[in-house]
């Protein structure tokens, strides 16, 4: 006994030892990947969180939750982010920890800003005194679901005065993307509250202003650049309403599915606007006519790459694609301007600005942190505004050199008018001598046409006459056509009918089975239409409406989106081999009245014998609750008993009762 409990004592100090120095180096690795500490200060009542202040753990598999993560063993895994904050593998979730310590002794409360409002889930993990609590939003979701009603993604930091916290975000896109964050205290909250949406309300005031001038005067004149020009500001507005997420906050904002749609979509259209206006404002058709088929080619390549990378290839780089169509236009541009049109230069000037604020939207998108400030965040609004304003100035400079040059063309054209009509009075005297001469010729002539025209007149009628007899001569064939196709039809559907009344008779060997059901959809497709021969009803709230689900032949409720299968709540429910082998055997058990060996059915059916059997059993007890049902009938079809699933919902509601109980517990 003592060298008993000496052991024990030894083993146990070796333990302790071995555990010592497990959480000594656990600590230390830990150490050296933690993050830069946030700090709540009122002299920093705005402050930019860039990458050191994160530490990031990517999740190829999408699974982990917040308690797995905290796990020494994933949390040893978390680093630095040392690059700019981006989300470059589509594929993966994001977990951001931070740590935040409140030094601001004037109580204010405090927020996070995200600023990327396309991220598609989004999950803030806020710490509490049992755990983590969850707040789940994202771009996917409706817009009621975020903490705040903000445009970006707001959430709450409570601290007390000297308190340190670490949060969690789970980050997950379908588009390459950043998670670059402000934190602000509510004061400073506020006030850019005011002055942002302030400013963007000016701004959409001016692009509304626009369209509804260009607008008025399209319906006054009908020129149709105007009604290009409304078309490229509505698209622009519908660009902008996306980007920055007031068209999510205030239009669609219980239509997650349109904001998706609209963000993929608003890029291409105004592409597609953007080039048809241009074309239609510098004339290239007439002015640079070979120019302009590579325009329109280069255009047409681009919007298609832009749709594969959108639908399919979703590389996050999509917006080089705009460079090579928009250099194309600007080209244009300067030729068209060396050429003589003088509003050229206004749309050289307009778009130069645009381009300015491209250059700080394409560093942005790849992580520059190249002059990274409010300005440079909203020049593209600003560029817009005044691109806007300069192009409907120059297109009414336009009109007015159309309507100049027209009246100086009609000034020369009077002119020389005048100088024809002095050479047309000599020629009236010449044309009444010539006059005579007509009216004999053109009595001739019209003698001429005269019998000509009778000449064709009964050649028509001939033709005519062919072509009755060929409409009549088509009827009969059309006739005929169709009383061949409708033959065929009933030949066919007879067949089927023979093929299919011989399996509900009596037996047939497996291959001619086969060819009434050949496939699993072929039998999945009848048993659904057994199954809600009489319509459908949800099993769960009793709603009658219902859409495709995932699997095939499956319904979904669209009340509850309870999805049931085709093989749910029949014979054939978890069934573990082939629904086509299960199918004959069901109709050989039946057609035998139950007295279908084990051993035949699996030689026939190349299955294991103990799982003929077990089927054969579930098979047989479903006959016998057949034989006792009120509507029995002694010759019914063996498919009655497909829709037999009294041992599957037994097991069902075993199962949900287990499990309610393992949730209380």
């Amino acid at each position: 006994m003592r060298a008993l409990s000496l052991s024990l004592l030894f083993s146990t100090r070796f333990i302790l030892v071995w555990s010592c120095l497990f959480s000594f180096f656990a600590t230390t690795s830990a150490r050296a990947a933690t993050e830069d500490t946030l700090v709540m200060r009122p002299s920093g009542a705005d402050f930019f969180i860039d990458g050191s202040y994160y530490s990031v753990l990517e999740d190829s598999s999408s699974q982990l939750t917040i308690h797995d993560v905290r796990r020494p063993a994933k949390a040893s895994q978390f680093a630095p982010y040392t690059g700019a904050p981006n989300m470059s593998n589509t594929n993966s979730a994001y977990w951001l920890r931070f740590t935040v310590r409140n030094e601001d002794p004037s109580g204010t409360h405090w927020f996070l800003d995200l600023f990327d409002s396309h991220i598609n889930d989004v999950r803030f993990f806020q710490p509490t005194a049992t755990g983590y609590k969850q707040f789940h939003t994202g771009a996917d979701l409706p817009f009621a679901t975020r903490p705040h009603p903000y445009k970006d993604f707001l959430f709450d930091l409570p601290l007390s005065l000297g308190e340190t916290q670490t949060y969690y975000l789970r980050l997950a896109s379908d588009s390459k993307t950043s998670f670059r964050a402000m934190m602000r205290n509510e004061p400073v909250l506020l006030t850019h509250f005011q002055t942002q949406y302030g400013l963007l309300g000016g701004f959409y005031g001016v692009l509304f202003i626009m369209v509804v001038y260009n607008l008025c005067i399209y319906l006054f004149i009908g020129e149709e650049t105007y009604l290009r020009y409304v078309l490229y500001v509505l698209s622009c507005s519908l660009l902008f309403l996306s980007e920055d997420g007031l068209g999510f906050e205030y239009v669609w904002s219980d239509l997650p599915w349109l904001n998706r749609l609209i963000n993929a979509g608003a890029p291409v259209v105004l592409l597609f606007t953007f080039m048809h206006y241009a074309r239609g404002f510098l004339d290239t058709s007439l002015r640079v006519p070979r120019l302009d088929w590579w325009i329109r080619l280069i255009g047409a390549l681009s919007v298609a790459l832009l749709l594969a990378d959108i639908l399919v290839v979703q590389s996050g780089f999509s917006f080089w694609l705009y460079l090579l169509p928009y250099c194309l236009i600007y080209y244009a541009a300067v030729l068209v301007y060396q050429q003589g049109l003088r509003a050229a230069r206004y749309f050289l000037l307009a778009h130069a600005l645009v381009a300015v604020s491209l250059v700080f939207l394409i560093t942005r998108k790849l992580g520059i942190e190249f002059l990274n400030n409010h300005f440079t965040v909203y020049s593209m609004n600003v560029a817009f505004v005044v691109e806007v304003t300069i192009l409907s100035y120059a297109l009414g400079e336009k009109i007015k050199g159309i309507k100049d040059a027209r009246l100086a063309v009609q000034a020369r054209l009077v002119k020389q008018l005048r100088k024809k009509h002095l050479a047309q009075d000599r020629l009236v005297e010449q044309l009444q001598q010539n006059q005579q001469l007509k009216d004999q010729l053109n009595s001739e002539l019209e003698a001429q046409v005269a019998r000509r025209t009778q000449e064709l007149r009964q050649q028509s009628e001939t033709i005519a006459a062919q072509n009755r007899e060929l409409l009549q001569a088509n009827g009969l064939l059309a006739l005929q056509s169709a009383a061949i196709e409708k033959l065929n039809a009933n030949l066919q559907h007879d067949l089927q009918q023979a093929q299919t009344a011989r399996v509900l008779a009596k037996e047939v060997d497996f291959g001619e089975f086969s060819q009434i059901y050949p496939d699993k959809d072929a039998c999945l497709s009848y048993l659904a239409d057994l199954k809600w021969a009489n319509g459908y009803q949800c099993r769960k709230c009793g709603y009658e409406k219902y859409c495709t689900g995932r699997e095939p032949h499956a319904r979904r409720c669209t009340r509850c989106r309870y999805v049931e299968s085709a093989t749910a709540y029949t014979m054939l429910q978890k069934c573990k081999f082939s629904i086509v082998k299960a199918l004959y055997a069901v109709f050989l058990i039946n057609a035998h009245q139950g007295n279908y060996s084990s051993q035949e059915m699996s030689r026939l059916l190349d299955l294991r014998q103990a799982t003929c059997w077990s089927f054969s059993q579930k098979v047989m007890d479903a006959m016998r609750r057949r034989r006792l049902s009120p509507d029995y009938e002694v010759n019914e079809s063996w498919t009655h008993i497909l829709l037999d699933a009294t041992s599957e919902a037994d097991e069902t509601s075993e199962s949900e009762f287990s499990a309610s109980l393992s949730q209380k517990a």
